[in-house]
């Protein structure tokens, strides 16, 4: 005869999976906007998945904070190290890309914090403002449960958060949110001037301060440097679109937002976000380094 202990153990990881299944999205957003990295979100939603079914969850009160919490602890002991991995990034860094809506592969916790605007601004944090904010401000953690994945003190947490709060907001002022709406339409109107050539075209959709930025990490050709002015934009996007021109350009959500996905020779060759204000885009970001859109 069984000891009953097999069937309780059985109820558990029925259980956790239910939980899990509703969670997860949960457990990999708060990865994502923490480390910008959709492999490393994955490898530690995969960590987290581990652990809790190792674990006894019978005295866990709050299964979703629990498993952000060690999402999070998880997510801040990379995001210290990769500071230093930083440092030797060749040229700009931008986020990975993150299909969301219809394109993505499985449901994903979307708002404004999973933009790559958002996520620049967060990059600009220390590790312990980005967990601070991120699971306060975004997850809605309490702060004791904060200050002990940081390991300081409650008010010790309470001001990292704080400072963090103070800090995206007065960046957020510098970063225009256009409409849906506006946004499907410059991004029409751009990416039919991009596939026809059209430079006058172009300088007519990008802010004479434009500012155009390409991440290609040294894997494959692209600029080191930001590219700012309107009509400097438009002579190289022009340029480089009759070096390697594009079998197609897709539409796609990325980050919450419509952004553009260009494809050659079979596969995907990058991945364009835009910043846009009063009709005009003021940022463009393109991703192009090609460990970056293997899950696109």
């Amino acid at each position: 005869m069984g000891d009953g202990h097999g069937s309780v153990r059985s109820e558990e990881d029925d259980s956790l999976g239910a939980g899990w299944e509703s969670h997860r999205p949960a457990v990999f957003g708060a990865a994502y906007r923490l480390l910008g990295s959709v492999a490393d979100a994955e490898d530690v939603t995969q960590d987290v998945w581990l652990r809790a079914a190792g674990a006894d969850l019978r005295d866990v009160g709050d299964l979703r904070a629990w498993l952000v919490t060690v999402a999070a602890r998880r997510s801040y002991d990379i995001l210290k190290s990769a500071r230093v991995r930083r440092e030797t990034y060749v040229g700009p860094w931008l986020p990975e890309p993150l299909l969301t809506g219809p394109d993505a592969a499985q449901p994903v916790l979307v708002d404004e914090s999973v933009g790559s605007a958002m996520l620049l601004i967060m990059e600009e944090l220390s590790p312990s403002e980005r967990v601070a904010f991120v699971l306060h401000d975004v997850f809605g953690l309490e702060f004791g449960k904060i200050a002990e994945v940081l390991d300081v003190s409650v008010p010790g947490a309470r001001q990292l958060a704080s400072r963090a709060r103070r800090r995206v907001a007065k960046a957020k002022q510098s970063v225009p949110q256009a409409s849906k709406a506006e946004r499907e339409h410059v991004l029409g109107v751009f990416r039919a001037a991009y596939e026809a050539g059209d430079l006058a075209g172009l300088v007519r959709l990008l802010h004479p301060d434009a500012v155009f930025v390409t991440d290609g990490s040294g894997n494959v050709s692209a600029a080191r440097k930001p590219i700012h002015g309107g009509e400097r934009i438009a002579e190289v996007m022009v340029r480089v679109g009759r070096q390697w021109h594009a079998d197609r350009i897709d539409f796609a959500e990325v980050g919450g937002e419509l952004a553009l996905v260009l494809h050659r020779g079979g596969r995907v060759h990058c991945v364009d976000t835009v910043q846009i204000a009063d009709g005009l885009i003021t940022a463009y970001r393109r991703v192009v380094n090609p460990d970056k859109l293997v899950r696109v």
